[in-house]
Formats: structure tokens, sequence, C-alpha cells
């Protein structure tokens, strides 16, 4: 007689203790989210620093001092770029990710870092997803495939056709193993069941001499370094490799509609913060960099650069980091590609 009592009192007792803790749970939440709201109104009080996983110079760096500049008028503080090459930008994503989650230390990642790097490394200190916070997707750069005057093709179905009838022939030229130049041209093998070889270089300061040279047949480069080579006849340029035809070069077709729909392979760098950042700063600095790249400056500086700019939600950018890691993640093992 006495278990039913004691099923009695501690069912009340279970019942009481959700009834007090309910509103308590409640009240945590409003107090931390409103926490979170008088600090993004303070935020930024100091300086922000923006880590570049690559040196100064290149286009990653020059893209953040861009932002940077916008950045700082804008919300009032100085944006400080803190180089750190090397290593693939492991060093750089894991120093980020082991940041205060504060907003005063962001990273300014590329496509590389966050959808490419998990299934190229055996070990990575750092998870895209678990370990940072999307801001904004800054731009794309559109890859144009050019060849050198010697390979007989100047189309793409003609480059196709020549590939076929002659495997193992032409050979491609990249900025490294596990590049998204290897990576686009590896897509592009196994959708058209092509024989390619491919010939690694370190970065396109290199892989670009290679093709003018005679080195390599082809590769897939960012606009501004073939452009001059491709007006004085020494490439010869014939697809792109975004879905839409970019607006850098509106008469160049995309693979895309030459016969792979899905094909999609552009350069992209986005903003992120260290997961925790509270949302009210993320919803801040979104705001801000949407600003920032609407600026006629900053729209004019990426151009130069062949980067067309984007902005966008931080939910679009987190699902553009998830489907790529998908996406490269299945073109890295059917490759078998491995970082250099």
């Amino acid at each position: 007689m006495k278990r039913p009592c004691m099923h009695v009192r501690a069912t009340l007792a279970a019942k009481l203790a959700a009834t007090l803790i309910a509103p308590l749970a409640a009240t945590a939440a409003c107090i931390t989210l409103w926490a979170g709201c008088v600090q993004a109104q303070d935020y930024p009080h100091k300086p922000v620093r923006l880590v570049v996983p690559y040196a100064a110079g290149g286009l990653p760096d020059t893209i953040a001092r861009t932002l940077a500049q916008r950045l700082a008028d804008d919300l009032g503080q100085q944006f400080v770029i803190d180089n750190r090459a090397g290593g693939g930008g492991l060093p750089a994503c894991e120093f980020v990710a082991r940041s205060a989650a504060d907003g005063y230390t962001l990273l300014v990642g590329d496509v590389s870092q966050m959808s490419i790097n998990p299934f190229i490394y055996k070990v990575l200190p750092y998870d895209p997803v678990r370990d940072f916070s999307p801001i904004s997707l800054l731009g794309l750069s559109p890859l144009f495939l050019v060849l050198h005057p010697s390979v007989p093709a100047n189309t793409f179905q003609e480059l196709v056709a020549y590939a076929r009838a002659h495997p193992g022939e032409l050979n491609y030229g990249s900025s490294g193993s596990g590049s998204i130049h290897q990576l686009a041209v590896e897509a592009l093998k196994h959708a058209l069941g092509l024989d390619l070889v491919h010939i690694p270089f370190k970065g396109t300061g290199q892989s670009v001499p290679a093709l003018l040279g005679g080195q390599v047949s082809m590769l897939y480069s960012a606009l501004p370094a073939i452009a001059p080579h491709v007006k004085t006849g020494k490439v010869k340029l014939i697809a792109a490799s975004t879905p839409a035809r970019s607006p850098q070069a509106p008469d160049v077709p995309t693979i895309a509609e030459l016969g792979i729909p899905d094909y999609d392979y552009p350069a992209e760098i986005g903003l992120l913060a260290p997961i925790g950042t509270p949302p009210a700063i993320i919803a801040r600095l979104n705001a801000a960099v949407v600003r920032a790249l609407k600026h006629p400056e900053a729209r004019a500086r990426f151009a130069a650069l062949g980067i067309d700019p984007v902005g966008g939600s931080p939910e679009a950018y987190g699902e553009r980091i998830r489907t790529g890691m998908d996406k490269y993640a299945r073109i890295v093992r059917i490759a078998g590609v491995r970082a250099d």
C-alpha cells in the first residue's frame, strides 16, 4: 500500500519541480538573449582582428583589406589584418576556432578551408561546421578554362572531342594538389570520361607561366591573371566554371550550359566567427558586410580582382559550406586526392 503512495508523491514532486524549473529556464534564456543584445549594441568597442590564412598581397588578403576599410568606416573601430599563411590554412583556422567567441577575432576563409580541407587531410584541427558561425559569403570568383594555343581546339566541345580521341596526351596545371583548380578539372574528367594528366604547381604564380610556356596544355584561372594573355592570343579562353555567365566575361559560355548542368566550381571567400559568438553580434556584422559589399569603391575593387560580390545571410553561407562539403567529398574520393 505504501508503494502507490510513494509513486504519487514522486510524481507530484516531479510536476512541482517542472513547474518551478520551467520559468527559471525561460528567465535564464531571456537574460542570455538580453545580455547578447546589450553586448551587440556596444560592439565593437575595440579593434577587430581579421585572420587571413594567406600571405599579404594575395587575393584573400586584398579582399580582407578592402572589407576592413569599409567595416571600419561603418562600425567606428579598426579592423586589423592578421596574415597567418601556411599549412593549407589549418593553423589560421585552428587559431580562430580556439579564440574567444566575442566577435573580435574573425576568419576570412575560402572554399579550401571550409569545404575541401576536411577531405584531403587525414587530421584536421578544426571542424568547418562545428567550430564556426558563418557571417556572410563575401564573393565568388569564377574560374575560366584556358588552353595553350598548341591545343587544336577553340571551343569546349572541340576540347572534349580531342581529349577523348587522345587519352593521356593533354595535361593540366593547378595551384596544388587538392586546390579548387585541380578539383574543378577532376570533376570535368569524371563527368565526361576524360583522361587528363595533372601537374601541380605552388600557386597560380607558377601555373600560369607554365601554361604560357607550353609546359601544360590547360588550366583554370581567375580572369585577372589571364586576361592580358587572352587579348594577345597567348592563351585561348573557352569556358567558365559557374552555372551562370559571369559579368566579368558575359560572352564566355559556362560548362553548365555546355553539357554538365550541375557544374559549379568557383573560388569563394567568406567571413566567419568562432562558434558561440552571440547571434546579435553575427547579425550586426552581417548587416555591415552587406552594406560594405554594396559600396561603389568596394564593388570596383572586387571587380578588378575578378570577384563577384555576394553578401547574403549567415544561413545561406552556412548552407553553401555544407553542400560544398558534400560535393568536394565526392570529387576527392573519386580522384584520390591528398594534400601536398
